[in-house]
């Protein structure tokens, strides 16, 4: 393929996968893990401070790599934040992924990158977690760019190559506390790698004389970055210890989790056939049948000498490793599938090549042409969909526990009411919830200053003569009855199934309605 095709189709695709992930990136209402990231970066934006929270939150990168892109934006407090700001980090990472890739050429045939970027632009699962302001798009960016480096490495060792790839791990590790699964995936990967072609007397393990120097060298690297954002630039001494204890509380997680149990297959399932009610059929079918013609490409092409392919040897056990593992893990969530599913968009690439080269006939070239561009606009109606119409809706399988439209509109009442209440924005609000329901609140609520939350009534102290208070619905009955005399009540829905409710006192609730006739 020529240079000029290839960089035209390239710009094409990173064009492409730019549009799916900077639009409308303020349509959806923010998750409650949205909301907790959001407000753990509001206060390294407002202080400068930040100190790593081994219980939950995960890594730093996302919060230090926040910051040049709100401060461009003329964001300094937690006020002035809003959502575009936020999920503009993810977004720009999401289509550096598409950059990282041109760092495997030669590693891959053209063709079969360009499928993979391709696939990687539209495919709706990649593209919604894109748009999400948590740290797994970052965390498949810093893996993507550690594999690729690695390999580099192993087929021409150097110092550069093992300094770029301790970059990424340090960065990886920075990021979430789930970079030991991929790092042992990796490994394993390597070394099965080698084995079968040392089997098969194709390439013989070379290790080069200066390989103990490099290790140093990438591990020094590693170690530094992650030195560095741990202890928040030196100022929290324990926090790359408190990295390491965090192994321990995440492995208990994983394995006793409260809400997020789902069977072995949940993630192949969601990404092979979905469909909830009467919603729409959602399937990356194409990608993943593409990806098993991929990695059976990768294991049965006659010249086993071409490196390209050991690559995809590398990356077909790495796939079916982290796949493993995650699958076995009972604690699931389905923006976790990122991590295996990159190697799945590789093989795919490479697979779609395939299937184009093993026609000789130029009707069956054509009709393959035909399926794939089918195939590939499906991909892309579904993104739209995921991302533009069922942004929030249960029916969508990327959507998971989310917030619901109707939450926006008790954030709506209160600041409607708290309008034409005298202290406006410095209204006092009382938060009564336990903690599972108390997110996404913090995030719509930073704008007001007088904001407290209680898990219990009796904490809360007295309640008769506060303006505004907000509870979810296993609080009412611990309510004093004089609070339904003297309040209007609402409910609306927080996320599928599950309430708030929002008193205001019958005073306001007057003067609001005066002025709105």
């Amino acid at each position: 393929m020529k240079r000029s095709v290839f960089s035209g189709l390239f710009i094409f695709i990173l064009l492409l996968g730019l549009l799916f992930r900077l639009t409308h990136l303020d349509r959806r209402p923010m998750h409650h893990d949205e909301a907790n990231q959001a407000v753990k970066f509001g206060n390294l934006l407002e202080t400068g401070q930040y100190r790593y929270d081994k219980f939950d939150h995960h890594g730093p990168s996302l919060y230090y790599l926040s910051l040049p892109v709100a401060r461009l934006l003329s964001k300094t407090t937690l006020a002035s934040l809003d959502e575009k700001t936020l999920r503009l980090i993810p977004a720009i990472f999401g289509a550096g992924i598409l950059l990282l890739l041109l760092l495997a050429k030669g590693l891959m045939s053209g063709k079969a990158l360009l499928f993979s970027g391709l696939f990687t632009a539209l495919s709706p699962a990649v593209i919604y977690y894109s748009r999400f302001y948590i740290q797994e798009t970052l965390l498949v960016f810093f893996v993507l760019g550690f594999l690729i480096f690695c390999w580099r490495y192993i087929q021409r060792p150097s110092y550069g190559w093992a300094l770029a790839a301790g970059f990424f791990a340090g960065m990886m590790y920075a990021t979430k506390e789930t970079c030991i699964i991929l790092f042992g995936a990796a490994v394993m990967a390597v070394l099965l790698t080698f084995l079968y072609q040392t089997k098969n007397n194709v390439q013989k393990l070379r290790l080069s004389k200066k390989l103990f120097g490099h290790v140093c060298v990438g591990l020094s690297v590693s170690s530094l970055i992650s030195w560095i954002l741990y202890s928040s630039f030196f100022a929290n001494s324990s926090g790359l210890w408190d990295s390491f204890r965090s192994f321990g509380l995440y492995f208990v997680k994983a394995g006793q989790p409260e809400w997020h149990v789902h069977p072995w297959y949940y993630y192949i399932k969601m990404l092979f056939f979905s469909k909830y009610g009467s919603g729409p059929i959602w399937s990356e079918a194409l990608i993943l049948g593409l990806a098993v013609l991929g990695g059976v490409a990768a294991f049965k092409r006659k010249d086993k000498d071409d490196s390209k392919f050991s690559f995809s040897k590398f990356i077909v056990i790495y796939t079916l490793v982290t796949l493993f593992v995650y699958s076995f893990i009972p604690y699931k969530t389905p923006w976790n599938l990122l991590p295996f599913y990159m190697g799945v968009l590789l093989l795919a690439g490479g697979g779609a090549a395939f299937f184009l080269r093993t026609a000789k006939k130029p009707v069956l070239q054509w009709g393959k042409i035909f399926i794939l561009g089918l195939g590939i606009v499906h991909l892309g109606v579904q993104s739209y969909r995921a991302n533009y119409v069922y942004y929030s809706d249960s029916q969508n399988p990327y959507v998971y526990a989310h917030t619901s439209e109707d939450f926006l509109n008790l954030i709506q009442r209160v600041e409607d009411v708290s309008s034409v209440h005298s202290e406006g924005k410095d209204v006092q609000i009382k938060v009564i919830t336990n903690p599972y329901d108390t997110w996404p609140l913090p995030w719509y609520l930073r704008k007001f200053s007088r904001v407290g939350y209680w898990q219990d009534v009796k904490e809360a102290g007295d309640l008769e003569k506060i303006p505004l208070i907000i509870m979810s619905l296993d609080k009412l009955d611990k309510l004093p009855p004089q609070i339904a005399q003297n309040y209007q009540s609402e409910f609306y829905g927080l996320r599928p199934e599950v309430l708030l409710t929002v008193h205001i006192h019958k005073d306001l609730w007057d003067k609001f309605i005066e002025l709105r006739k």
